[in-house]
């Protein structure tokens, strides 16, 4: 029977510490009444436009930067396009082909050896809101509530290559990475509030191989703990589906902590499926080299350099 190594990539969605949301004035501070904090542009009311967030796209670049990534000079806003009741505009404004910034790495400490895990892109998109789901009404009839306060809120996604090899790697390269994002300032790093959310990619090889296996995806993970606990459990669960001669589906999966499990929510989405296309109402950002030296300038010491 052969023997099996995960190959695992991670996807961190960090909200940035801007007063207002991405493309409007609107507060982003937590904890105020539902659906309090909203306008006609984060609620994409017809024939409002959006104006991008200055201080948003310079707490980027200060991330991209710190984890010494490459800043690019031009960079484009998408639509990625999808349906969920949270998502009043039925599309979320991102970066898709050509983000603000590529490469990098996070670096930490396994064992005696330093790893450095290489990062494919940073990219600025606006948040979705939030479903509430109620189990019961007093009449037995189950209900859903949306509040959409989070709508528009600036994130940063920082996409990692498929380097991390197991789930206590993973804790490790998500501990740094919050260090860093705090160090900056630019992110409280609040898991319970959602201001640190993770999405992780997974998959099993026979170790030696370079074939990959189908990969599987857990949606927002918001615990270093739950992180942990749900890849190891999806590692399992694949290489005994292998093991039994079965084929693992490619789906999108969601960590149950009270199952103790991971379970399915949908069939994994590729990027064609969101129909992505340049947002018409965003002019391309540019980035020069006045402004990109101003804010390398600004950087403070980063835990990276006592490594």
């Amino acid at each position: 029977m052969p023997d099996y190594e995960p190959v695992i990539g991670l996807e961190v969605h960090a909200q940035l510490r801007t007063e207002s949301k991405l493309f409007c004035g609107c507060s982003t501070e937590y904890g105020s009444p539902e659906n309090s904090q909203t306008c006609p542009v984060c609620l994409g009311l017809p024939g409002t436009l959006p104006v991008l967030n200055r201080k948003a796209v310079e707490y980027a670049m200060m991330v991209i930067l710190a984890v010494g990534g490459t800043v690019n000079k031009r960079s484009l806003f998408a639509r990625k396009n999808y349906f969920y009741p949270d998502l009043p505009k039925g599309y979320q404004i991102s970066q898709y082909e050509h983000p603000i910034g590529e490469g990098g790495t996070i670096e930490f400490v396994s064992g005696d050896q330093i790893r450095r895990i290489g990062l494919a892109r940073i990219h600025l998109e606006e948040d979705a809101g939030k479903s509430l789901h109620i189990d019961s009404d007093g009449n037995g009839l189950e209900r859903s509530l949306i509040d959409l306060n989070r709508c528009g809120v600036p994130l940063v996604e920082i996409v990692s290559l498929p380097e991390i090899r197991s789930p206590k790697e993973a804790h490790r390269y998500l501990a740094s990475l919050k260090q860093i994002l705090q160090c900056l300032g630019v992110c409280s790093g609040d898991m319970e509030k959602g201001a640190l959310r993770c999405d992780a990619n997974i998959s099993v090889k026979q170790v030696g191989s370079s074939d990959l296996g189908t990969r599987t995806e857990l949606k927002n993970l918001n615990s270093f703990r739950f992180v942990e606990r749900a890849l190891e459990y999806e590692i399992n669960r694949q290489i005994e589906i292998l093991k039994s001669g079965g084929i693992v589906e490619q789906e999108t999966l969601y960590w149950d902590e009270t199952a103790g499990k991971c379970v399915p929510m949908r069939s994994k989405e590729e990027s064609r499926d969101y129909r992505y296309f340049v947002e018409p109402d965003l002019a391309p950002l540019e980035i020069n080299d006045e402004w990109m030296t101003k804010i390398r300038q600004s950087l403070p010491e980063l835990p990276r350099s006592k490594l």
